[in-house]
């Protein structure tokens, strides 16, 4: 227990300290972290580490794939759902027949059931690996809408495809209609039980009385039951996941207050920094125990076959993409589509992002050391071997290259939608328009009467001027934005001081202190989002 908690702590040492200097280098963190693991396995006296697939999939992916999908937007997801379910389901089931076909011509043995089992565990992006690249990058929010959308259901597909294929080469049949009808089955019995879970935590939160600290951690214990009860039904956990996380999601600002909502951010934002950190540098101390492993067979054929098969992979997709861009212009005439015409330059940046990671690694891991005859399983440590090398290539050459392709491609935001800044000040100055006509409309008399509300009648007429100042200062002024953002932060930093002051004498207790403490702070991140 011991040495296992001491693994743990110097785990997550190694994360923050690898996070750090990616960060300092500019190497998005995904990569940086698979490739130090790497270096570290490498190291003589490096304790060997076995991953365990349960804990992939039982500890680690529901709440990684609840976050995904509480910070999904409902409306973009609906916006680009045809594009979404081609990629997350049809290029899904595409790339594993292309697999199973080329590694059955190419690989001595290698039956199309090992070729559909090898298809479905390499055929998902990830979502984590992508959104690292592209938040450091300016590009399209559609193209971002588009990848996160399709991360979030293409794992169920490319489990289902796996799952399937493994109980052939087990049980030594497989039918194809079993197959088709289950893929289905599966994916939507797992939406109904995720909205189905989801539904009986709506009630709880909104009409249960609990304390934010029990609103917070039910969150953390919603996913985990989402998906433990998906998979006790023998239907899709990831699904159940993803279709609760977004009904939550959707319905938050009736089920939390702003104290949940403010606490329950951090809390899960350093939770899931820590376990995709984990997860990435997991991938790369796996390496030794992976290469160990590869008893029987010469490293020229294996590498050889994995470079092979993460071309085909690579080429797949950007076939499949570029092709429905074109077919989306030949159908839009005929169907409703988002838009009718894609172009060249939108597609080609979504090719190129799908770089694999943690999903697959979790289900090469869980394939069974021997079938239900007793015999070893075919092949195991040469797929375990290949999906290794479709991680690291597509993760670090797609990864390191992408903002290049960005860059030469040179796509410009078709949507037209205003910056961030803009968009951040209008929407508080039509806030504060809304707030002031409610308080004429309905609170009038009281504002003539009562003198606190006159105070905040005039408070609220202030800051709409002040904020329509800074809407034109947004749009028209960058300097003076700058100046301000500059003159507000040196207040700021003004009364932190005076705040430490009087953490030092007797006359204000530390309770006070603190409170106050977290609205300086909270003015300090109106500041960031201003920089930022």
């Amino acid at each position: 227990m011991h040495q296992t908690l001491l693994l743990c702590i110097s785990l997550l040492l190694a994360v923050s300290l690898f996070v750090m200097l990616g960060q300092r280098l500019r190497i998005p963190v995904p990569i940086f972290l698979v490739l130090s693991g790497l270096v570290v396995s490498w190291i003589p006296g490096v304790p060997r580490i076995s991953i365990d697939p349960d804990l992939i999939f039982l500890i680690f992916l529901p709440p990684l794939l609840y976050e995904a999908a509480w910070y999904t937007s409902w409306k973009e997801f609906w916006r680009w759902r045809r594009i979404i379910v081609v990629l997350a389901f049809g290029l899904v089931v595409f790339t594993a027949f292309a697999v199973a076909y080329v590694s059955q011509a190419l690989i001595p043995g290698f039956t199309m059931a090992l070729g559909f089992l090898l298809g479905g565990i390499i055929s998902p992006p990830d979502a984590v690996a992508a959104s690292s690249v592209l938040k450091e990058i300016k590009v399209p929010k559609r193209v971002i809408n588009i990848l996160e959308g399709e991360s979030l259901v293409n794992d169920a597909a490319s489990l289902v495809v796996f799952r399937f294929a493994l109980a052939a080469i087990v049980s030594g049949s497989f039918v194809w209609k079993d197959a088709a009808t289950g893929f289905f089955s599966v994916t939507i019995f797992g939406i109904g039980v995720g909205l189905g879970v989801a539904g009986v935590f709506y009630v709880v939160h909104r009409w249960l009385p609990a304390t934010t600290r029990i609103n917070i951690l039910m969150t953390f214990m919603a996913p985990y039951v989402m998906y433990l009860a998906a998979e006790e039904l023998h239907v899709s956990g990831v699904m159940a996941v993803v279709s609760g996380g977004l009904f939550l999601s959707y319905h938050r600002h009736q089920i939390f207050n702003h104290t949940v909502r403010i606490q329950g951010a951090g809390m899960w934002a350093t939770v899931v920094f820590a376990m995709n950190g984990l997860v990435f540098i997991l991938i790369g101390l796996e390496l030794p125990v992976i290469v160990n492993g590869l008893d029987g067979y010469s490293k020229g054929e294996v590498i050889w076959y994995a470079i092979v098969i993460t071309l085909l992979v690579i080429v797949t997709r950007m076939v499949v993409v570029m092709f429905t861009s074109i077919f989306t212009r030949i159908v839009g005439g005929v169907i409703p589509v988002a838009e009718r015409r894609p172009g060249w330059r939108g597609p080609i940046i979504v090719g190129w992002a799908g770089m694999r990671g943690v999903v697959s690694l979790a289900s090469a891991l869980s394939i069974p050391l021997t079938l239900d005859t007793g015999a070893a399983f075919p092949h195991r440590n040469l797929i375990l071997f290949i999906t290794f090398i479709v991680i690291l290539v597509t993760l670090v050459f797609q990864g390191l290259t992408l903002p290049y392709i960005i860059r030469k491609v040179n796509y410009a935001d078709p949507d037209h939608l205003a910056s961030e800044h803009e968009q951040i000040a209008a929407i508080r100055k039509k806030l504060l328009q809304v707030a002031l006509i409610q308080l004429e409309e309905n609170h009038s008399d009281k504002v003539i009467t009562n003198e606190l509300i006159a105070n905040l009648k005039n408070r609220m007429e202030d800051d709409l001027y002040l904020q329509t100042n800074h809407l034109e200062a947004v749009v028209l002024d960058e300097e003076k934005m700058a100046e301000y953002n500059e003159v507000f932060a040196d207040i700021v930093a003004a009364k932190r001081k005076e705040l430490y002051q009087l953490r030092h004498r007797n006359e204000f207790d530390d309770e006070v202190i603190r409170k106050e403490e977290a609205w300086i702070d909270l003015e300090q991140e109106k500041i960031n989002h201003s920089v930022h």
